[in-house]
């Protein structure tokens, strides 16, 4: 369990737009750290095997995004999406997926990951090392609480989902809140 879990300090490899770079390509590399992103707020984390892929992509991301003013209402500050891709990956999915309320985060060499013991090999459909699906609500750096998704394994055979999804997430918080 890691409730009260502090989350591991980590430089994230961003590209964000910068008019100022000029050119068919206006971004600019900027460094981001676990305190940029968790510091001071109540934060929803979600990490998931891969961008573009099939439940990442048609239920898991486009639901919290969907969600968003519901997951403020609870008291959560932002929505973060975290997966063992680049920023490059990260950003062009984040295009695709038209979003205005989850930031993406590419944790592109996995540090992040493995650092929080999620870290597992995909190699039985060619990803290599990602992210097993889960989710945390962090609360000022340290985990509130926790969504794991059932048998952690490397190659598993099935990409269990439910657990992490936004609405067993915001059940959650509604139910705390109403207790």
């Amino acid at each position: 369990m890691l409730i009260g879990r502090k989350v591991p300090d980590v430089t994230f490899r961003t590209r964000v737009r910068d008019e100022a770079v000029g050119g068919p390509n206006p971004f600019r590399w900027q460094d981001m750290t676990s305190s940029d992103y968790f510091a001071g707020k109540r934060v929803i984390l979600f990490s998931l095997p891969g961008a573009f892929t099939p439940t990442c992509s048609t239920f898991q991301l486009p639901d919290f995004e969907k969600l968003a003013g519901d997951f403020r209402a609870e008291g959560i500050d932002e929505i973060y999406c975290i997966s063992v891709n680049d920023a490059f990956v990260m950003n062009a999915w984040g295009k695709t997926q038209n979003l205005e309320n989850v930031k993406l985060i590419p944790d592109g060499s996995g540090e992040f990951t493995r650092k929080m013991g999620m870290l597992v090999a995909k190699d039985n459909l060619g990803f290599g090392m990602r992210s097993w699906r889960y989710a945390a609500i962090i609360n000022d750096g340290f985990v509130e609480q926790w969504f794991e998704e059932e048998g952690f394994s490397d190659n598993c055979d099935s990409d269990p989902y439910g657990v992490s999804s936004p609405q067993n997430i915001l059940e959650h918080l509604r139910r705390k809140e109403a207790a």
